[in-house]
């Protein structure tokens, strides 16, 4: 899926508000230098007459290709000399030029029909920049995650709770590193303060930067906004149903705390069927234990849970409270 519309204006308007700051700034420094070296005012109205005269020589229809490349011979050799004057006097040979950000493709955020790499770039900031009104994205990546927190000490079952982690963690940013359409859907199960939401979203930092689009949310948050959008309330709300169902990736967290009620349900169970049939990965977190979440729902959503998952259960002590 592409980025929604709301982020691509966005990152038009920030090319805008770019080039439009570049052009200010340039005017004010040719204005400046002009006042300050009368010969550089000399020059740029040379150019100025040379370019009308180029601009007027197009209206006629023969002998013009000789007289338009003198004319621009003479422009060339009067930036030259220009170039030369500036940098004498302490500026840059194109200081009285627009500096953008991105002198590839000017701020434009394209190159010949082909976006560029600096709009690629600011699709994704703003991307990020999104989810940290939800979520503390930036805290929470695979480097930050730390397995001393969890217990070397074998449980009853003679699992030992950092070694799984480890396991974990090092499939799930295999997972993100190797993301594409065809990945598969995971379950991350565990007790609170395990860590989840810190492999969602350290799962998620990978994927954006990857220049996939991924959607955030809690079950309960997800659940409220569409409930809301379909009966007409959209004012406020974040998520929308086209955003839950058509993005890349879908990172469902605290899967059960959602209100319980049949809207909810069958909100949830269109969500994780509408993404398996359309193969769109899915990443769910949950507190509760699979045998909680047979209880809680019905067979729909259980059975597509436990037949299309991929189920990684961390074990252990809350970690925030160490």
């Amino acid at each position: 899926m592409a980025y929604p519309s709301r982020i691509h204006r966005k990152a038009q308007r920030i090319l805008e508000q770019r080039r439009d700051s570049a052009f200010s700034e340039a005017q004010l420094r040719a204005d400046e230098i002009r006042s300050e070296i009368p010969e550089i005012e000399e020059i740029q109205k040379q150019l100025s007459s040379v370019g009308l005269e180029i601009s007027q020589l197009f209206f006629y229809k023969e002998n013009t290709n000789e007289k338009v490349l003198e004319l621009r011979n003479k422009s060339k050799s009067l930036i030259e000399q220009r170039a030369k004057i500036l940098e004498k006097n302490g500026y840059s040979a194109d200081a009285m030029q627009p500096q953008y950000i991105c002198p590839v493709c000017e701020d434009r955020g394209f190159i010949g029909g082909r976006m560029c790499n600096c709009q690629r770039q600011l699709l994704k900031d703003i991307m990020k920049e999104e989810l940290r009104a939800l979520a503390p994205i930036d805290e929470c990546t695979f480097d930050t995650l730390n397995l001393e927190y969890y217990s070397n000490e074998p449980l009853d079952n003679a699992i030992v709770p950092r070694e799984r982690a480890k396991k974990i963690f090092e499939s799930a940013r295999r997972y993100a590193q190797n993301f594409s359409h065809e990945s598969k859907n995971l379950l991350l199960l565990g007790k609170t303060g395990l860590g989840k939401t810190h492999l969602s979203l350290a799962i998620a930092n990978v994927v954006i930067n990857k220049g996939y689009y991924v959607c955030y949310g809690t079950s309960q948050n997800i659940c409220d906004d569409l409930q809301s959008e379909q009966f007409g309330r959209t004012d406020g709300i974040y998520y929308n149903k086209q955003q839950v169902l058509g993005c890349d990736l879908l990172i469902l967290d605290d899967l059960g705390t959602e209100i319980d009620s049949q809207y909810s349900i069958a909100t949830l169970y269109n969500i994780i069927n509408s993404r398996i049939l359309a193969k769109k990965p899915t990443v769910i977190s949950t507190n509760c234990e699979l045998s909680e979440l047979l209880s809680k729902y019905d067979q729909r959503i259980t059975s597509r849970i436990t037949g299309e998952y991929t189920k990684m259960t961390i074990l252990g002590n809350d970690i925030r409270n160490i």
